[in-house]
């Protein structure tokens, strides 16, 4: 029998991203604490810019942003906001989602799954992914259930298992 495998990546749904960003821009246009702040939030370019005239209210819009975020099923792990800076009369805040593993991380995987998994399993680093092989699903699955329960600063999704 062949080996059974899946993929170990961290992606972001960039519609779901975008949905989530598009409800949090209304809810502050329409809340009456945002009103005459200044306070907005938008893409530009992959960073996602916030500005209000205070540090407090930049805060509170990210907070209604990771809201929105966690209704629409995107990991805050995904998301990586900095410290709000001032520029002018007003603050400003920076963030990303991050995607992809990196190599230190892939390799922070693999070496879990070595000393932790169970020993018919392979793992091997392909790009910003991992593909994890065995010839027992069990196995695989138990590797799954490993890495759930693994406190990674990451957002994983097991995909194409086989």
């Amino acid at each position: 029998m062949a080996d059974s495998s899946f993929d170990i990546v961290s992606k972001v749904d960039r519609q779901e991203a975008d949905n989530a960003l598009n409800q949090a821009r209304k809810e502050i246009e329409q809340r009456y604490d945002f009103k005459g702040v200044g306070a907005s939030i938008a893409w530009s370019g992959e960073k996602i810019v916030i500005l209000a005239n205070s540090d407090e209210r930049v805060r509170a819009v990210l907070d209604v942003f990771q809201t929105k975020l966690i209704k629409r099923g995107i990991s805050l792990k995904s998301l990586e906001s900095g410290e709000p800076t001032a520029s002018g009369k007003e603050f400003r805040l920076e963030s990303t989602l991050k995607e992809g593993i990196s190599s230190e991380n892939a390799k922070k995987i693999g070496k879990i799954i070595r000393d932790e998994g169970p020993k018919s399993v392979k793992s091997q680093i392909q790009g910003d992914e991992l593909r994890v092989q065995s010839k027992s699903r069990d196995d695989l699955q138990a590797v799954i259930a490993l890495l759930k329960g693994s406190d990674l600063d990451l957002d994983l999704q097991f995909i194409n298992f086989r």
